[in-house]
């Protein structure tokens, strides 16, 4: 999957279309993301032992990791990214429009 855990993403379709935040937690398996403050959806809790208080709450949703892409700052805008290893064997993520290397 092309999205880590702690990366910065902008979401490329649906209703939060625009939106940028955080990658709270990946689930390759499913292909999905969560992002921070992107797709909330409300979620009827009971209380229990760990939530004393139970009511509606508002949480993060999970996406596609295909509507998102990974954002470039120098770019100022969501990227496609391709892969590299530098001399030293260390493989990373590049911007495919500015060539900027991506922190692992």
């Amino acid at each position: 999957m092309h999205i880590k855990k702690d990366d910065i993403v902008m979401v490329i379709s649906g209703k939060d279309k625009g939106k940028k935040g955080k990658v709270i937690q990946s689930y390759p398996k499913d292909g999905k993301v969560l992002v921070e403050n992107v797709n909330m959806v409300t979620k009827h809790q009971k209380p229990t032992q760990q939530v004393q208080q139970g009511g509606i709450i508002r949480q993060e949703g999970a996406l596609e990791a295909s509507n998102v892409l990974l954002y470039c700052e120098k770019c100022d805008k969501g990227v496609r990214t391709g892969q590299k290893v530098l001399n030293d064997g260390k493989k990373v993520r590049f911007c495919k429009k500015c060539n900027e290397t991506f922190s692992n």
